[in-house]
Order: structure tokens, then C-alpha cells, then sequence
């Protein structure tokens, strides 16, 4: 199982996420996602879907 994973969606790099103790830790990679920076997500799943909302708000 690796470590670390891109997150995209659509066409948008949002970020990665890290694996960390509890889950795994996002890093934003563009403005829009800068408010998950930093954020424990329990899966990579969870990541993502949060990361495809703030898409759809846009």
C-alpha cells in the first residue's frame, strides 16, 4: 500500500495526500483547495470526495 497519492479532479490538480498517523494529510496543489491544507482524512476516498465538492461549489 503506498504512502502518498495524487488527488485530482476533472481537469484540476488539487493536491496529495500523505499517509500519517489516523489517516492521511492533504497538501494543496492549486488556491481552490487551499482550505483542505492540512486536513486529516480517514481514507483517500474521503479526500477526494471533499476535494470534488469544493470543484462543484466553484
Amino acid at each position: 500500500m503506498s504512502d502518498s497519492y495524487i488527488i485530482e479532479v476533472g481537469s484540476h490538480q488539487a493536491g496529495i495526500v500523505v499517509r500519517d498517523p489516523g489517516g492521511y494529510r492533504f497538501f494543496a496543489a492549486s488556491q481552490i483547495f487551499f482550505q483542505l491544507e492540512g486536513r486529516l482524512f480517514r481514507t483517500v476516498r474521503d479526500a477526494e470526495r471533499a476535494a470534488a465538492r469544493l470543484v462543484e461549489a466553484a
